[in-house]
């Protein structure tokens, strides 16, 4: 059986199976819980947002589902940011997941846009 490969779907997953472990890095190694926490809940929740558009029941439910998971997209790079600022990740973990964190906000972006253009045709 030939499934049609999802970039968006794939990658959103990957990337929540790095938050999940990130998090539990940052419990583990630095006693840490409130801004991990925050972490976990946002970075997961992209996957789950992105999951929920693939079943949308029209063109703008697809888009208000991904506005969702651009939202929290950008949420997870801020709590990226604060703490790699605050010394809880090094720069290379910092570096790594925010590389990811960004592609699929691109992506996402890229995939709402291309429904609205689609949806004036």
């Amino acid at each position: 059986m030939n499934k049609k490969p999802n970039i968006l779907k794939d990658k959103s997953f990957l990337f929540a199976i790095r938050i999940v472990n990130a998090y539990k890095f940052l419990k583990i190694n630095y006693n840490e819980f409130v801004l991990s926490k925050q972490l976990l809940r946002s970075g997961t929740s992209v996957g789950a947002l992105v999951r929920e558009s693939q079943n949308a029941e029209s063109k703008a439910d697809f888009i208000h589902k991904l506005g969702i998971a651009q939202k929290e997209c950008d949420e997870t790079l801020y709590w990226l940011e604060l703490l790699h600022a605050t010394d809880y990740l090094k720069i290379e973990e910092f570096e790594s997941l925010h590389f990811d964190a960004s592609e699929l906000l691109k992506i996402i972006k890229s995939s709402i846009l291309t429904t609205k253009q689609n949806l004036k045709k």
